[in-house]
C-alpha cells in the first residue's frame, strides 16, 4: 500500500494525463496498468479520484481540523488564570457549553501549554491577618533601637510541628514558568492535618539551645513546664540573673496557670514576657513560623 502510493504521488502530470485519457476511451483499468507498468490499484484509485473531483493530482490531507479557534483558545487561557485551581476537565466542560463545541480536556490541556501555562503544585504558606501584621510591625517599631547587649539577654523560643504525612491532597493550579511565588499562585492554610512532630527550640545572641522532641507528639501546660521551663528557662534564668528576658509565643499551653505560676516561682521577668509576647513567631497555635525567626536560625 506505501509503495502504490509512493508511486502514485511521483507519477508526472504528463503520465496522469494519458492514463485518464485512456481511460476515457474507454480502454479497461487491467490494459492500462499493463501499458504503463504499474499497479492495477493505482489506476483504479487514480480514475475514482478524477470522476469525484474533476482533477488527477494526488490530494493532500492538511490532518484533523483543530476543534477550537483562535478566541476559544483566549478564553481557555482566561478561565485558566482567572480560577487556576480549575482542572482541565472543568474547563473543558466549560468551555463545550459556551461555545457548544464537544472540547476534551486533552486540548485543553495543550491550548494551556500553548498560553505557557503548566500544571504544578501550589506554594503553601501561613495566612497572616492585618492584626498580626500590625502587631508585628509594632514590635519591629518599639524595639528597632535596642543595643546588641540587651537583646543578648532575650531568650526566642518556638515550637514547630512538622507532618509526617502530605497534605497536597493532590492540589495542581496553572501557573507561568518563574511565576511559583506569585501571591495568586500561593495557598494559605494554618496547620497541618494528621500525624506530626511537635519540637521546640529557642535561641539568643551567640547561642541556642538543644532541639527538644515532645514524646507525646503535643504539648499541653504540665508538658511544657516539665520538658521545656524547668530543665531550659530556669537554668538560662539562673546563669543571667535577673536581667534575663523570656520570650514565648503566647499559645494556650504558655498561659495556663501552672505555668505562670512556674514562670513567677523562678524569678523570670513576667512582664517582659507579657510586652513581648506579640512579637511571637507563632499566630494562634504551635507550628507556623515567622521568616524573620527562620532566618536567625539559620545563622545560628
Amino acid at each position: 500500500m506505501a509503495n502504490n502510493q509512493s508511486v502514485r504521488r511521483h507519477l508526472d502530470a504528463f503520465t496522469r494525463g494519458q492514463i485518464i485519457g485512456k481511460l476515457e476511451e474507454s480502454r479497461s483499468v487491467t490494459s492500462v496498468a499493463a501499458e504503463f507498468g504499474i499497479a492495477h490499484s493505482i489506476v483504479s484509485r487514480l480514475w475514482r479520484q478524477f470522476q469525484t473531483t474533476g482533477n488527477s493530482y494526488p490530494g493532500f490531507s492538511s490532518g484533523r481540523p483543530r476543534g477550537t479557534t483562535p478566541a476559544d483558545d483566549r478564553y481557555i487561557v482566561l478561565q485558566a488564570r482567572r480560577n487556576r485551581r480549575q482542572t482541565a476537565g472543568e474547563i473543558a466542560r466549560h468551555t463545550t457549553h459556551t461555545t457548544g463545541r464537544p472540547i476534551s480536556r486533552f486540548t485543553v490541556a495543550r491550548r494551556l501549554h500553548g498560553g505557557c501555562l503548566f500544571a504544578r503544585r501550589p506554594v503553601r504558606y501561613v495566612s497572616f491577618t492585618p492584626a498580626h501584621r500590625r502587631s508585628r510591625s509594632l514590635c519591629c517599631r518599639e524595639h528597632w533601637n535596642r543595643r546588641d547587649i540587651e537583646w543578648g539577654r532575650v531568650l526566642f523560643t518556638d515550637e514547630s510541628r512538622f507532618s509526617l504525612s502530605s497534605d497536597s491532597h493532590r492540589i495542581l493550579i496553572w501557573r507561568e514558568r518563574g511565576s511559583r511565588n506569585h501571591p495568586s499562585n500561593i495557598i494559605e492554610r494554618d496547620r497541618y492535618g494528621g500525624r506530626g512532630v511537635l519540637v521546640w527550640r529557642g535561641i539568643m545572641l551567640g547561642s541556642r539551645t538543644d532541639l527538644h522532641i515532645f514524646d507525646a507528639g503535643s504539648v499541653n501546660g504540665t508538658h511544657y513546664c516539665n520538658e521545656i521551663l524547668l530543665p531550659y528557662v530556669r537554668l538560662f534564668r539562673g546563669a543571667m540573673g535577673l536581667q534575663f528576658f523570656f520570650m514565648d509565643d503566647n499559645a494556650p499551653c504558655h498561659r495556663t496557670v501552672t505555668a505562670e505560676h512556674l514562670l513567677e516561682i523562678s524569678y523570670t521577668n513576667s512582664a517582659t514576657t507579657e510586652d513581648l509576647s506579640f512579637c511571637s513567631t507563632s499566630i494562634s497555635t504551635p507550628g507556623e513560623e515567622n521568616p524573620r525567626i527562620i532566618n536567625n536560625k539559620s545563622h545560628d
